[in-house]
C-alpha cells in the first residue's frame, strides 16, 4: 500500500504512517497522553480505547474487546502501540490474523513494583502476582518496550528476576535479559504553552502550598497533611490549593483537612476547566510531595512548569527532573528535612529560579522521540 508523504518542521519529506494505539485504561493522565500523540505526531493515529475504571478486570478483559475493535479496522496498519494496563499476550493472539506489524508496549506503571493499598485483599490472597505476571508477558511478547522514565525501567527490570524465581520450576529466568535488551525511555510530554515556566519569585507570594496528584494511598496524603496539620499548630502562616482528580471512595484525610484547614484553603476538589487547573498552578508556590511511588510523575512537572517549587523525595523518578545545580534545594532525604525546607521556604521565601529546563519535556520536542521511534518501528518489520 502507498503510504502518504509529509513535511516535517525541517522540510523533510517525510512518510505518513499509520499507527494504531491500543488503551485499555482511558481516563487522567493515560488520556491524556494518548490524546497529545494523536495531536502532536506527524503520523496518523487511531487510538482504541476502554473506560479507566475497573483496573483489575481491565488487565485480564480489555485485550479481547480491543482485539476484536483492532480486527475491524479496515485500514492498513503500520505498527500498534498498546499500553501496560492489559493483557498484550492475549490481545496478539486473538488479533494474530491482523497484528502482523511491529508491536510496541508502553508501561505507564507496572504491577510488580507499584505498591498494593492496605485495603485489597488480593496479596493476603496470594492474587497479585498474577497482574505482574501479565505486565511480564506483555513485555515478553513485545518487539520494543518504552517506560516513561529511567527509574521505571531499571525497576521494573530488576523486580523480574526475584519475581520469577518465586515459581516452583522452568523459572525462565534468561527472558530477563531478552526483556531488557528491547527496552529504552521514552518520557511523556506536555504543553506548556498556556503555561508561563519562568515566574519570577518575587512575583509570587511564597505562601500558597499546592496538592495536585491524584487523591489516593499511592501518593501518601495522610503525610502530606500532617505536615500541614503542625505547620498550622506551629503557628506558620500558608494558603492551601488543594486539586488533583478525586476518586469515589475517597480516602478520609481529605473531609479531616478540608475540616482542619477551611481557613487556608483556597481551592478544594478537582478542576474540570484546564485553563482554571493552569492558573491554580500559577498561582500556587511550593509543591511538597510525599508519594509512595511515581514511576514519571506528571503532576509534579506540570507544577514545576508553571513556576512552583518541588520538594520531592530523593527516590522515584524525581531526581531525573531535577538539574544538578537544584537538587539541593529541591530534593530531601527524609521528612525532617522536607519540614526544615518547607518551613524556611514558608518564613524566609522563595529563591528566583528559571524553570525553563523542564522544558525538555514540552510536546515540540518529545513528539520528535515518539515519531523516531513509530518510523525505526518500520525496521523492525523489514529486519531478516
Amino acid at each position: 500500500m502507498c503510504k502518504s508523504k509529509t513535511l516535517n518542521s525541517q522540510f523533510l519529506l517525510v512518510e505518513t504512517l499509520h499507527i494504531v494505539i491500543v488503551e485499555g485504561f482511558n481516563s487522567g493522565s493515560h488520556k491524556r497522553w494518548v490524546l497529545d500523540i494523536q495531536k502532536h505526531s506527524q503520523h496518523r493515529i487511531t487510538i482504541l480505547s476502554l473506560p479507566g475504571r475497573h483496573w483489575k478486570w481491565r488487565m485480564h478483559g480489555a485485550a479481547i474487546t480491543l482485539a476484536k475493535q483492532f480486527l475491524n479496522i479496515p485500514d492498513h496498519v503500520d505498527a500498534i502501540m498498546c499500553t501496560d494496563m492489559m493483557d498484550v499476550s492475549l490481545f496478539k493472539s486473538i488479533a494474530a490474523a491482523k497484528c502482523k506489524e511491529p508491536l510496541l508496549v508502553y508501561f505507564h506503571e507496572n504491577q510488580l513494583t507499584y505498591p498494593w493499598s492496605s485495603t485489597d485483599q488480593d496479596p493476603a490472597l496470594k492474587r497479585d502476582n498474577h497482574y505482574g505476571f501479565i505486565n511480564y508477558t506483555s513485555a515478553l511478547v513485545a518487539d520494543q518496550i518504552y517506560f516513561n522514565s529511567h527509574y521505571h525501567l531499571q525497576s521494573f527490570n530488576d523486580a523480574l528476576l526475584p519475581f520469577l524465581s518465586q515459581f516452583p520450576d522452568y523459572q525462565n529466568k534468561e527472558t530477563t535479559q531478552e526483556i531488557l535488551a528491547k527496552s529504552s525511555v521514552l518520557p511523556i510530554g506536555f504543553d506548556f504553552t498556556n503555561q508561563d515556566n519562568n515566574v519570577p519569585a518575587q512575583t509570587k507570594q511564597g505562601k500558597t502550598i499546592l496538592w495536585n496528584h491524584r487523591w489516593e494511598y499511592d501518593k501518601n496524603p495522610e503525610l502530606f497533611f500532617n505536615i500541614l496539620f503542625r505547620l498550622k499548630d506551629e503557628g506558620v502562616p500558608f494558603q492551601l490549593i488543594v486539586a488533583g482528580e478525586s476518586t469515589t471512595k475517597q480516602l478520609p484525610i481529605f473531609d479531616l483537612a478540608k475540616e482542619r484547614l477551611h481557613k487556608e484553603i483556597v481551592h478544594f476538589g478537582y478542576c474540570e476547566n484546564r485553563q482554571r487547573y493552569h492558573e491554580l498552578l500559577a498561582s500556587a508556590d511550593i509543591l511538597p510531595v510525599t508519594s509512595k511511588q511515581d514511576f514519571f510523575g506528571m503532576s509534579v512537572v506540570e507544577a514545576i512548569g508553571a513556576g512552583v517549587l518541588p520538594l520531592l523525595p530523593n527516590r522515584l523518578a524525581y531526581p531525573e527532573h531535577i538539574p544538578a545545580q537544584y537538587k539541593s534545594l529541591m530534593l530531601y532525604e527524609d521528612i525532617d528535612e522536607l519540614n526544615d525546607k518547607l518551613k524556611t521556604l514558608l518564613l524566609i521565601g522563595l529563591p528566583d529560579i528559571d524553570y525553563t529546563w523542564i522544558r525538555k519535556y514540552d510536546w515540540s520536542t518529545v513528539a520528535s522521540l515518539y515519531d523516531s521511534i513509530f518510523t525505526q518501528a518500520q525496521a523492525i518489520k523489514y529486519k531478516p
